[in-house]
């Protein structure tokens, strides 16, 4: 089961969604290309990554 980003909203632009059901890693796709490749991340990368976002350390 795929989950969206809270911050992705209802508009349709730039979304994101996890499966939180894999123990250790965390597979991450793009919700616009649901049949697309995903990402998958080891459950400690997926937590810097997130970190260093609601820091605001990661720039466009």
């Amino acid at each position: 089961m795929w989950v969206k980003s809270s911050y992705s909203g209802d508009n349709g632009g730039n979304c994101v969604e996890v499966a939180p059901a894999f123990p250790g890693v965390v597979p991450v796709r793009d919700s616009k290309n649901p049949d697309g490749p995903a990402v998958v991340l080891e459950q400690s990368a997926w937590s810097s990554f997130v970190s260093a976002l609601q820091r605001g350390q990661l720039k466009r």
